[in-house]
């Protein structure tokens, strides 16, 4: 769930809730005007048989109580009883007197046919003057005195108010609605809030600490926040950073291994034939070259390593630009297959004179075009040709080439009847200064560096390159060049 539709969802239940208790307290008000619901009704006639009338109303029918008891025959006088009905109707009640069973006046507030026979009977002990009666739906409340008049005839007055069921002790408990209100809304708050703050300040919380890690160079945590909103997908991102960051380090720490590796395998390749050109030297210097001959031979095997040492800088300076991938690449449609007769024309004859066959094994005669970096291309075919020459150890000593066509690549493979590699060896061969000789020691020649050099340009050239071998019967070399779309 987004953190949009929390909100909106919080805020929702906020509204809801509060038209719920606007619409409850509305009701209330409703019922208050119209006194629709009976059920607690009962409740409200206990209220006002103790409290019937206001302050005003009771001070006016104590008014008239006094006049009951001292000069009773005054409530007889129309006039007087209009003045005070006149007061009472401004506090929405009314008067009424009787006399035995007549009438003597009746506000025209009540506008009740039935009210005289719904009034209680004569209790000149008044035992009880406050109480509450209904008219069908419609409820009062009053407060009454029984009396005699001069000539000994009973009668009584009447304050009455009509009362909704409910209107007064409504009024009376709107203060605790408003309350219950306020704490429905405050509670609702809280709830929300605690409900936002675990789904998303929390959460939050534990990116800020993740990221204080960070900031330590501790990436050995992880965060597992198994939500799928926006906080859900920052913490999946923030993950996926920790990881690349982690990979990123490991990665120059291995760098730094490889680096300080690389060093002394530069060291150890530098220094056999700088060992060699020192010790000739020193016998030249010693004069143990006394004759022509001699001098001739020393100083031709000091050539010798010097030209290595030439080759070795210069396939190292090779190596570590196309490494570090600035070696550019000028991609042209080159015919793959008059790209290799080239190749095979060009080393036959020195291969002759080692003894060695190069020929095709599988060759198609049309013309198939590649993209490919013609200079580079032809270095890499030279590395590999060179490294199957060294490890030649039978008869006939052989070199085969095919190629083999696909709709999108152009797979070259070149083949070897030589030693053979071991299996666990073989996925070491393109590493730098790679030699399967656990010694290291170059007596086969090369520098270790030629398929390292040839694997950077297939990968620059968007192809792969792999190796086949068998121990004892031979090596095959495979490289792949996409075809040129025309």
């Amino acid at each position: 769930m987004s953190i949009r539709i929390k909100l909106l969802l919080s805020y929702t239940g906020m509204l809801v809730l509060s038209l719920l208790v606007f619409v409850l307290i509305a009701g209330l008000f409703t019922i208050a005007a119209t006194g629709d619901i009976r059920d607690i009704r009962d409740f409200y006639k206990v209220h006002y048989q103790v409290n019937p009338l206001t302050e005003q109303e009771e001070s006016i029918f104590l008014e008239l109580k006094y006049l009951a008891k001292n000069e009773p025959d005054e409530l007889q006088n129309q006039e007087l009883l209009k003045e005070y009905d006149f007061k009472l109707r401004t506090v929405r009640a009314g008067l009424y007197v009787r006399r035995e069973k007549d009438q003597v006046f009746e506000s025209h507030t009540f506008n009740q046919p039935e009210l005289e026979r719904s009034l209680p009977h004569y209790d000149l002990n008044n035992n009880q003057i406050r109480h509450t009666f209904n008219i069908g739906e419609r409820f009062y409340a009053y407060a009454k005195y029984d009396f005699r008049y001069s000539d000994g005839a009973k009668g009584s007055v009447f304050v009455i108010r009509e009362r909704s069921p409910f209107g007064e002790v409504t009024r009376k408990l709107l203060p605790v609605l408003v309350l219950i209100l306020i704490g429905i809304i405050v509670i609702t708050n809280v709830l929300l809030y605690r409900w936002i703050t675990r789904s998303v300040v929390k959460p939050l919380d534990l990116l800020r600490n993740s990221a204080e890690h960070i900031k330590e160079g501790n990436l050995q945590f992880s965060l597992d926040l198994q939500t799928k909103d926006e906080i859900g997908q920052l913490n999946e991102a923030f993950e996926d950073m920790r990881k690349r960051l982690q990979a990123s380090i490991q990665l120059r720490l291995q760098d730094e291994e490889n680096r300080k590796e690389l060093i002394s395998n530069i060291s150890h390749d530098l220094r056999t034939p700088i060992t060699s050109i020192k010790g000739y030297i020193e016998g030249i210097r010693d004069g143990v070259a006394d004759t022509p001959e001699k001098m001739d031979k020393y100083v031709n095997i000091i050539y010798a390593k010097a030209v290595d040492l030439d080759k070795l800088v210069g396939e190292l300076f090779l190596y570590s630009k196309l490494d570090s991938k600035q070696v550019p690449f000028m991609f042209e449609p080159v015919d793959i297959i008059g790209f290799l007769d080239d190749c095979i024309d060009e080393l036959q004859f020195i291969l002759d004179e080692k003894g060695i066959q190069l020929e095709w094994m599988e060759r198609t005669a049309d013309r198939v075009e590649v993209i490919a970096d013609l200079e580079k291309l032809k270095r890499t075919v030279l590395n590999i040709i060179g490294n199957a020459q060294n490890f030649m150890d039978k008869q006939p000593k052989t070199i085969r080439v095919s190629t083999r066509i696909s709709p999108e690549w152009v797979t070259v493979e070149i083949q070897d009847n030589g030693m053979g590699i071991p299996r666990d060896a073989v996925p070491h061969i393109f590493e730098r200064f790679y030699r399967v000789e656990p010694s290291r020691n170059s007596s086969t020649g090369g520098s270790g560096l030629g398929l390292a050099i040839a694997s950077q340009i297939i990968e620059g050239h968007g192809g792969t390159i792999w190796a086949e071998s068998e121990l004892g019967v031979g090596t095959s070399l495979f490289f792949t060049l996409k075809r040129a779309i025309n």
